[in-house]
C-alpha cells in the first residue's frame, strides 16, 4: 500500500553508524537479545523482533505514542514518530500506523537506500563467513551443520525459509512439498532454464510490484526453491523470486497480506499442472513424466488435459451419488480430486485441546466419515431428477473410486457467518502411521492389503484466530527424523509433538509395498 507516514518517520541516514555489528538477518533484538525475525526502526535504527517472535518492534512502536508527561515536547519531536520499520531478512518495509506493508518511499527515495545498505552489509557478512567455512572445510571433513541425535552427532541438513512479509502460508507449503520424496525428486531431476540474461543474470533482485517480465517460469523457480531446502549450504533461504513469479501469475497473492494456504497450495498445484503440460527445453513435459515408470501408471487420473506428475501424485478419483427420494432415480457423477475438503462435525467444536475433557474427541476418521456419510439435501439445493422433470429432495455421498498416491487432507477450520470468517479451533486427533482408506473406497475388495495404508509425511499448521491473520508452520518427516519448519527457523521435534499440534492440511503418502515393488 502507499503510506504516507514515511515521510515523518524515515529519519536515518542510509549509513547510519548506527546499525548493529554483523549480518542484519542476525541482528539480535535489543530487549530479549533474538536473533529471530529482527525488523529495524527507520526512525531511530534501533532493533526489535518481529511479533511472532515476542513483539518487542511493534511494543517499540507503542511506546514512542505514549504522550511525553514530564517535558513539553517540540515541534520536531512532535514530528517523529517511529511508526516505520524494516524486516533485516526479506528487506521489506511495515507501517504499524497503516497496519500493513509498504510499496512506496521517500522524495529522496530514503527507503531504497537503506534496503540497499542492508543487503550490502548482508553480502559482506555472508562473503565473510564463506571464507571462515572455507578455512574450516580444509581442516575438517564436516561440511553441514550438525546436531545431537540419541547421543551421537548426525548431520541436519534442513534449510529454512525467509519470510517475505507474510508469506508463512507459503513457506510452510513449500516445506510440506519439498518433503514429498516423489514430487520433490521430480523436479529436482527437471533440465535448468535461464531466463535472466546479460547484466542480470545470476543477480538476486529486490522485486517490487511495478516490475515488469514477462518471462518467467512457476516450475523453474519452483525446482530451484526444492533445490536449495535440503542442501544443507545455508541455515535460510529467501524465495524471492519464486514469490515474484508468484505475484506474476496469481494475482489473488499479490501484496504482502496473509493468505490463506489451503488456497495457495491449490493455485500452486494448478499451474504447475498447466504450465507442466506445455514444453520443456523442446521437450514435452508428458515425454518426462513417461520416462518415470513409477510414474506412468495406466490409472493416473487426468485434471484439465494431459496427466502430469501433479495429477499423477496427488490426483484422485470421486463418485458423486445422488439419489431422488421421489421416484429413486440415482444419478452418477466421477470428479477427480487434488484434495479433500474435510468438515469437523459440529458436536466437536468446542473440543480445543488433545487433554481437554467434556466430550469425546474428534478424530480424522469423524471427519472422514462426516464426508462419506449419506446426506440428505436441504431445501436449497434440490436435485434437478431427469425422471420427475423438476427439483427434488435428494440424497448425496460420496465414495472414492480411486486413490492417489499421496492423500491431502485439508480441514475446513474457516467459516463463514453472517459477516465474519471465524475459525474453528478444535483438536483433531490424527495418526502418523497406518490411515487405512478402504473403507471409504468404492470397490475395497479390488484394493491390496497394503494399497489402502497411509503414513503422514506432513502437516501445515494455522495459528491464531482468523483466516487474515496469524501465523503457519509446518512440521514434515525426513528420513526418518520430525521437523518443525517455522519460516526460517528449523528445528528438530518429536512424534509426541506432532501430533498435539491442530492441522489445517495433512499430506499422508502411499505405503509402499514390503515386496519393494515399484508402487509408491
Amino acid at each position: 500500500m502507499e503510506c504516507p507516514h514515511l515521510g515523518s518517520s524515515v529519519c536515518i541516514a542510509p549509513d547510519s553508524a548506527k546499525f548493529p555489528q554483523g549480518s542484519p538477518s542476525s541482528w539480535c533484538c535489543s530487549v530479549c537479545r533474538s536473533n529471530k525475525s529482527p525488523w529495524v526502526c527507520l526512525t531511530c535504527s534501533s532493533v526489535h523482533c518481529g511479533r511472532y517472535v515476542n513483539g518487542h518492534a511493534k511494543k517499540h512502536y507503542e511506546d514512542a505514542q505514549i504522550p511525553m508527561t514530564n517535558h513539553k515536547k517540540t515541534e520536531k519531536q512532535e514530528k517523529v514518530q517511529h511508526t516505520v520499520c524494516m524486516d533485516c531478512s526479506s528487506y521489506s518495509t511495515y507501517c504499524y500506523r497503516c497496519d500493513d506493508f509498504v510499496v512506496n518511499d521517500t522524495k529522496l527515495g530514503l527507503v531504497q537506500k537503506v534496503r540497499e545498505h542492508l543487503q550490502n552489509l548482508e553480502n559482506s557478512a555472508f562473503t565473510s563467513d564463506r571464507h571462515r567455512k572455507r578455512k574450516l572445510l580444509e581442516n575438517s571433513s564436516l561440511n553441514s551443520k550438525l546436531l545431537k541425535v540419541n547421543g551421537s552427532t548426525t548431520a541436519l541438513c534442513a534449510t529454512g525459509l525467509r519470510n517475505l512479509g507474510n508469506t508463512c502460508f507459503m513457506n510452510a507449503i513449500l516445506q510440506s512439498l519439498s518433503n514429498i520424496q516423489q514430487f520433490c525428486c521430480y523436479f529436482k531431476e527437471l533440465p535448468a532454464v535461464e531466463l535472466r540474461n546479460g547484466k542480470t543474470a545470476g543477480r538476486r533482485t529486490y522485486h517490487t510490484r511495478s516490475q515488469g517480465d514477462n518471462n518467467v517460469s512457476l516450475v523453474e523457480e519452483f525446482r530451484k526453491t526444492l533445490c536449495a531446502l535440503w542442501q544443507g549450504s545455508q541455515t535460510a533461504f529467501s524465495p524471492e523470486s519464486l514469490f515474484y513469479v508468484v505475484w506474476k501469475i496469481m494475482p489473488n497473492f499479490r501484496g504482502y497480506q496473509q493468505q490463506d494456504a489451503h488456497e495457495f497450495m491449490r493455485y500452486l498445484l494448478d499451474h504447475l499442472h498447466l504450465e507442466l503440460q506445455g514444453g520443456f527445453n523442446g521437450v514435452s513435459r508428458s515425454v518426462i513424466l513417461q520416462e518415470n515408470s513409477s510414474l506412468s501408471a495406466s490409472n493416473k487420473c487426468c485434471i484439465n488435459g494431459a496427466s502430469t506428475v501433479v495429477t499423477a501424485i496427488f490426483g484422485g478419483i470421486l463418485q458423486n451419488e445422488v439419489n431422488c427420494l421421489i421416484c429413486g432415480t440415482e444419478s452418477r457423477k466421477f470428479d477427480p480430486f487434488l484434495d479433500l475438503s474435510l468438515d469437523i462435525p459440529s458436536q466437536f467444536r468446542n473440543k480445543r485441546t488433545k487433554n481437554q475433557e467434556n466430550g469425546p474427541m474428534c478424530t480424522l476418521r469423524d471427519c472422514l466419515r462426516s464426508f462419506t456419510d449419506l446426506e440428505e439435501l436441504d431445501e436449497t439445493e434440490l436435485y434437478m431428477c431427469h425422471k420427475c422433470k423438476k427439483k427434488q429432495k435428494s440424497t448425496k455421498k460420496f465414495w472414492i473410486q480411486k486413490l492417489p498416491k499421496v492423500l491431502c487432507l485439508h480441514l475446513k477450520r474457516f467459516h463463514w457467518t453472517a459477516y465474519l470468517r471465524n475459525k474453528v479451533d478444535t483438536y483433531v486427533e490424527f495418526p502418523l502411521r497406518g490411515l487405512d482408506m478402504k473403507c471409504y473406497l468404492l470397490e475395497p475388495e479390488n484394493s491390496g492389503p497394503e494399497s489402502c495404508l497411509y503414513d503422514l509425511a506432513a502437516v501445515v499448521v494455522h495459528h491464531g484466530s482468523g483466516v487474515g491473520s496469524g501465523h503457519y508452520t509446518a512440521y514434515a518427516a525426513h528420513e526418518g527424523r520430525w521437523f518443525h519448519f517455522n519460516d526460517s527457523t528449523v528445528t528438530l521435534t518429536d512424534e509426541e509433538t506432532v501430533v498435539k499440534a491442530k492441522a489445517y492440511i495433512l499430506f499422508y503418502v502411499e505405503r509402499q509395498a514390503k515386496s519393494g515393488s515399484d508402487k509408491l
